[in-house]
């Protein structure tokens, strides 16, 4: 599942180009660094720490260009999806998206309450206002519909304890290890964003995803 099955504008892309932009000065300054490291007189613990944030930096821009890539061939949806996000981790409203890819998730999600409604920001965010009866739940989006909300998912056990992650998180990665899915989720505890696809956990800034 780790094929990416991108849209032809993602190698050329504005987020693409400025990616390699910033590898290209990381690459720099670790080479000035390195030049500078035989002069036992200066201390280069402040460059290392800045080169530690500029790399930071890179993989939150590089995780928002892959999750445009992800998801482009499979909704139309993708500016409602990430203002949805923003405005949901503005507020620190928990949330958990399932975006269906090639691979039917009928029968690997326990179904919540049918929507069956074209995807929007605004009802999108409704439907995890804390207190909603379905805020706990995943919404389920297949094409450029809201399928179904309060869905259940299967929960990873994989390091759970050491990487302490919540339920929201824990069900991301538990279904992204079984499909293809791309599951957006927002931390109720710090409003941050991340996107979870094969098993793995990606933070994103949405916006920098924003058209």
């Amino acid at each position: 599942m780790n094929q990416l099955t991108g849209r032809a504008d993602c190698d050329s892309s504005v987020m693409r180009q400025k990616l390699k932009a910033d590898l290209h000065r990381v690459a720099e300054r670790m080479n000035l660094t390195l030049s500078r490291f035989d002069n036992d007189s200066v201390c280069l613990l402040a460059q290392f720490a800045e080169i530690r944030a500029e790399i930071k930096h890179i993989e939150v821009l590089a995780s928002s260009f892959y999750l445009d890539c992800y998801l482009s061939p499979f909704t139309e949806k993708f500016a409602e999806l990430t203002s949805s996000v923003q405005h949901l981790s503005d507020r620190k409203y928990g949330a958990l998206i399932v975006i269906e890819r090639e691979v039917p998730l009928d029968t690997m999600i326990h179904s919540g309450v049918a929507v069956d409604a074209k995807v929007t920001h605004a009802l999108l965010e409704s439907l995890f206002i804390p207190g909603a009866p379905l805020h706990d739940g995943a919404v389920l989006i297949r094409g450029n519909q809201i399928v179904s909300a309060g869905n259940v998912l299967p929960v990873s056990q994989a390091d759970a304890h050491e990487r302490k992650l919540g339920t929201r998180h824990r069900a991301a990665l538990g279904l992204t290890e079984l499909t293809d899915a791309v599951v957006l989720v927002v931390s109720e505890e710090t409003g941050q964003a991340s996107f979870a696809v094969d098993g793995a956990l990606h933070p994103i800034n949405v916006v920098e995803t924003l058209p």
